[in-house]
């Protein structure tokens, strides 16, 4: 039983999603895809638990009894059982929250559809960290990526409908490159397994097909990252769709990404070959300083709060594949901290965000004056989160920045330190144009008499609020669990 909850886990959501609009009743169907995130979210805690604790250290499911290489294979490890709990856990909360904003930001006649497309996109989220197989790694992905498109488009303005088109485009892109990439491989292995594939391809790092097969996948998958020159989609998917949206995708899509490609680079091309043969450990060093400089001065110029956020998500996705390029246990370490930490900080700001557009309309900065006195709880959540996003202690986001600078200390990279408290002063600077705007302008007459937003939504986001101080002060599983499955991937 242990090992099928590896397919429970994707299969409850995916056949959950069709559902949805057979039961057609709004208030039927959000209480049914709340049962079904509950649910896939305990699968996930359990798992993780599992395999943290036991002597194994893995889960493996032969789908149809079929044993690896020659059936699909689900593999769960602790590396991909942490991303697992954050995909799961990530969708439940904006599940919970989403109500009032979904009624507002979404057309009526569009809320099934909406849960429909959830749900497929968590599907496709979870089977990438569940799968052991490369194709079905670019299946999934395109389940994920198809679904998102659709959940941009959801929204009443016309220019969601333009930022799912440009997020579409370079996302096929990335898929196609991916599936090249993939391609090539079989065509030289005859597998598809990813640790089978793993065994063959290191026999044959002399082969051009190799080469050209391995920048194929990483291409396409830094733009699934959005790592820096690969970035354009991502600022409009983000703030042009509707803030639930912007919620899920920041918390769980590029995260997803990065897990993807750390387990090709590490478990197919392998470390040796790939961050010494063909060095991606330099080209992703000098990509993720530019990402993080890029994503911070950028961010500084926005208007819009949203826009800004998305900006903000850029940069620290830079942090993410600067720690990988460290080539290093607690490198790694910190990669995953911050996704775990990021995933947490950043869901919390759209979502309060979303507290903010209910009440006002608008996300712009000018319209925010003076609503930190209107919106206590959602104003203070906004500050502790954006302290977090600046690495101040006793928040979540210092804990990845502090493995992160140990990590280049470690290597002896001192510029790189200067990098981080140098991009951290830049996120002092946009955080504290948000803090200005809510405390420090006079409040426009029409923002005097704002109430806070309602409980249905505080709760939640309130609890994620708490995470990151809590994640900040007790760090056995952001910091704990990151560092056992760095030393699952890379070894003491």
């Amino acid at each position: 039983m242990l090992n099928q909850l590896i397919v429970l886990q994707v299969v409850i959501p995916l056949i959950a999603a069709p559902l949805c609009i057979i039961l057609s009743n709004a208030k039927l169907v959000r209480a049914f895809v709340i049962f079904v995130c509950t649910a896939s979210f305990s699968i996930s805690a359990y798992l993780l638990y599992f395999v943290s604790t036991s002597t194994t250290k893995t889960i493996s499911y032969a789908l149809g009894g079929w044993a690896a290489p020659f059936g699909i294979e689900y593999r769960m490890d602790i590396m991909s059982a942490l991303i697992g709990l954050i995909v799961s856990f990530i969708a439940l909360i904006v599940i919970l929250y989403g109500k009032r904003s979904i009624l507002q930001e979404i057309p009526e006649k569009k809320i099934t559809l909406f849960y429909t497309a959830f749900l497929l996109c968590l599907t496709g989220l979870l089977g990438i960290t569940a799968t052991g197989d490369a194709f079905n790694v670019f299946v999934f992905l395109e389940i994920s990526s198809l679904a998102s498109y659709a959940l941009i488009s959801l929204g009443k303005s016309r220019a969601c409908l333009l930022a799912a088109f440009r997020y579409l485009i370079m996302g096929t892109v990335g898929a196609t490159f991916i599936l090249i990439g993939i391609g090539l491989l079989y065509a030289h292995t005859g597998t598809l397994n990813i640790y089978d594939l793993g065994e063959k391809v290191a026999k044959l790092h002399d082969i051009r097909t190799i080469y050209v097969a391995y920048a194929f996948i990483v291409i396409g998958l830094a733009i699934k990252v959005a790592l820096f020159p690969f970035h354009l989609w991502l600022p409009k998917a983000y703030s042009e769709s509707p803030t639930v949206v912007s919620a899920f995708l920041a918390g769980t899509a590029t995260k997803v990404a990065i897990y993807a490609l750390i387990r090709f680079t590490t478990a197919i091309f392998g470390i040796k070959f790939s961050f010494t043969t063909l060095q991606l450990d330099v080209i992703l060093l000098v990509l993720s300083i530019i990402t993080i400089l890029y994503g911070s001065l950028v961010a500084i110029f926005q208007t819009d709060i949203k826009r800004l956020m998305a900006y903000s998500s850029i940069a620290q996705i830079g942090y993410m594949t600067l720690g990988l390029s460290l080539i290093s246990v607690l490198g790694l370490q910190a990669s995953l901290a911050h996704i775990f930490n990021h995933a947490i900080i950043k869901t919390s700001l759209f979502l309060l965000i979303g507290c903010l557009v209910l009440r006002m309309s608008s996300s712009k900065l000018s319209d925010l004056q003076g609503l930190g006195k209107a919106m206590p709880f959602t104003s203070a959540g906004i500050v502790i989160g954006g302290f977090s996003l600046i690495g101040i202690p006793l928040t979540a986001g210092f804990v990845s920045k502090w493995y992160l600078v140990l990590a280049a200390l470690e290597q002896n990279q001192w510029w790189i330190v200067a990098v981080i408290l140098f991009a951290s002063l830049l996120a002092v600077v946009y955080v504290w144009k948000i803090i200005e705007v809510l405390y420090f302008k006079p409040a426009k007459e029409t923002n005097v008499a704002v109430k806070e937003a309602p409980l249905s939504m505080l709760i939640p986001v309130m609890f994620l609020v708490f995470l990151n101080i809590y994640f900040g002060i007790e760090t056995s599983l952001n910091a704990g669990i990151t560092k056992a499955a760095a030393m699952q991937i890379i070894g003491s």
